[in-house]
């Protein structure tokens, strides 16, 4: 959720300090943050690995109100957040008071997730003698926090994706340590975020060290390289991510790592859709492209349309007409006006809103859509389907059903892809297009838009390469925190010597499948339970 098309702010060689800059103004805010020493990241990690322990062992419902403790501290220094929070992103209050509350939202859901249960994953097979083709041992499975975690935060949700988010949520509710990279384009803000969340893990009885804070190039590589760190999560450009998902994996002890890289978010519209409400669709994708200034990792980058769709001007209307804030930084700038210069000079595209100069003062462009012919997307894909992080697209036009096969085909993984068909009389047409979907895309929106990432239990943000390092896990939602975990299992162990959780009473209800069933009750009424079918 970051820019991708550019060189990455992870990779650029500063002067020793990362300072918030005004989007609006181009003008430095707040005190100069100085990068992290490799000594102080040392210490850092080191204090998260002396945590890991005692964190982990932490009872279940002192472990969610860690989280609940986090949040907490996160709603009460609201209006403080916010304002820091628009001085270094100038997203603007509305945008971002949401954004803060999708936060303290991801962090209770993961603490109800804690209490609930089933991310443990709890699995009994209890002791069979007669089982062939030899007795069966009492097995106990369930899934261990993996150690501390390197999180390293986006640009474009410097909330929701920074210190207090998604990622240190999922890895605080799997029991493991997490010490973030802060996002060189809002450091005040991660410095107040991680004093809030720290001293709320504290006063609610966590470790020292459950939650550190790192600053600067040189202290992201001696994170993901360090000796105690077991994981990272990161979201940001396709070349930071890429080198850091090398550093992590050359390691002499690989670590994954659950990189969100860079996605274009295809949508499909049929020729029955745009006979029914081709203007709507128009409205409706224009609106999905300029939401926080096309800066959203699921932003439409790809519209395909039938040829003849006849809709360039109610796509040139919406897009004139619409509000496009600042970028967030000058590189992400300066890649956008790059990437868009490209793109109008491959052969074969045709503007439907060119991109124009701004002189307004700070991070502000104008907006760009261009028209290619799908065999022309074909022939320069090299070009055309690198990612332009703004408010830019590409409307692809498509003439038989092979025509829109072959620029399907020439696609990356993403992690999203969109349809607007008639269901009834393209029925066929749809089932072929989800399957195709469905092999390169985590997520499939119908007749809707794919900007809007709801925190859930099914929600599945990821998808293959170059969207994610992982295409098998997500980024949001609650089996993010499997990302995190590792399974054990304790064949044979007397009661007292195994983990709580796996011992015959479940004093907290915990739902465990028991020789195949699933129960919330203890081992010893589970044992009457009948065998699975």
């Amino acid at each position: 959720m970051s820019a991708r098309s550019i060189p990455s702010e992870e990779w650029v060689v500063t002067v020793g300090f990362d300072q918030g800059m005004n989007p609006a103004t181009g003008e430095p805010v707040g005190a100069p943050v100085p990068h992290t020493t490799a000594a102080e990241v040392d210490r850092v990690c080191r204090e998260a690995a002396a945590a890991a322990p005692a964190l982990a062992g932490m009872p279940i419902p002192a472990r969610a109100e860690l989280l609940r403790a986090a949040a907490r501290a996160m709603e009460r220094a609201r209006g403080q957040i916010v304002a820091v929070a628009d001085q270094e992103t100038g997203l603007g209050a509305t945008r971002l008071g949401s954004e803060l509350t999708r936060t303290v939202g991801q962090l209770e859901l993961f603490a109800d997730a804690v209490i609930e249960g089933s991310v443990l994953e709890i699995v009994i097979d209890l002791p069979d003698p007669s089982a062939r083709p030899a007795p069966r041992p009492d097995l106990r499975r369930m899934l261990v926090p993996l150690g501390p975690v390197a999180v390293f935060a986006a640009s474009n949700f410097p909330l929701a994706f920074s210190v207090a988010g998604g990622d240190t949520a999922s890895a605080l509710a799997a029991g493991c340590p997490v010490v973030v990279k802060a996002h060189s384009g809002h450091p005040g803000l991660s410095v107040l975020c991680g004093q809030l969340v720290g001293e709320a893990l504290t006063r609610a009885g966590a470790p020292a060290g459950s939650i550190g804070l790192v600053h600067g190039t040189d202290a992201g590589r001696a994170l993901v390289t360090h000796p105690a760190i077991a994981a990272g999560g990161f979201t940001g450009s396709q070349a930071a991510g890429r080198a850091l998902f090398d550093l992590a994996s050359q390691r002499p002890d690989p670590i994954p790592f659950y990189g969100e890289l860079g996605s274009l978010n295809p949508t499909v519209v049929t020729p029955g859709a745009v006979a029914a409400q081709g203007a709507e669709l128009a409205a409706g994708f224009v609106g999905s492209l300029t939401l926080g200034a096309g800066q959203f990792c699921t932003k439409p980058g790809l519209l395909f349309l039938p040829k003849g769709h006849d809709l360039d001007a109610a796509l040139a209307d919406a897009l004139r007409s619409a509000t496009v804030g600042p970028l967030l930084n000058a590189r992400i700038r300066i890649g956008y006006l790059q990437t868009a210069a490209a793109h109008a000079s491959v052969r074969g595209t045709r503007p439907i809103v060119p991109v124009t100069d701004v002189s307004a003062a700070g991070y502000r462009v104008a907006p760009q859509l261009l028209a290619v012919p799908a065999t022309e997307l074909v022939a320069n894909a090299d070009t055309l389907l690198e990612e332009c992080f703004g408010p830019a697209a590409l409307v692809v036009e498509y003439g038989d059903a092979d025509d829109l096969d072959r620029a399907l085909g020439a696609l990356p993984g993403s992690l999203t892809a969109t349809l607007h068909a008639d269901p009834t009389t393209e029925a066929d047409v749809a089932r072929r297009l989800i399957g195709w979907f469905t092999a390169r895309a985590g997520r499939i929106v119908w007749a809707s838009w794919p900007t809007g990432v709801a925190v859930t239990w099914a929600m599945q943000h990821g998808g293959p390469w170059p969207a994610t390092t992982a295409s098998i896990h997500t980024s949001v939602g609650i089996t993010a925190v499997r990302r995190f975990q590792r399974p054990v299992v304790y064949q044979g162990l007397p009661e007292p010597l195994l983990p709580e959780l796996l011992r015959d009473d479940n004093p907290l209800g915990i739902t465990r499948r028991i020789n195949g069933v699933l129960s919330a009750g203890p081992v010893l009424a589970a044992r009457d339970l009948p065998a699975p079918a």
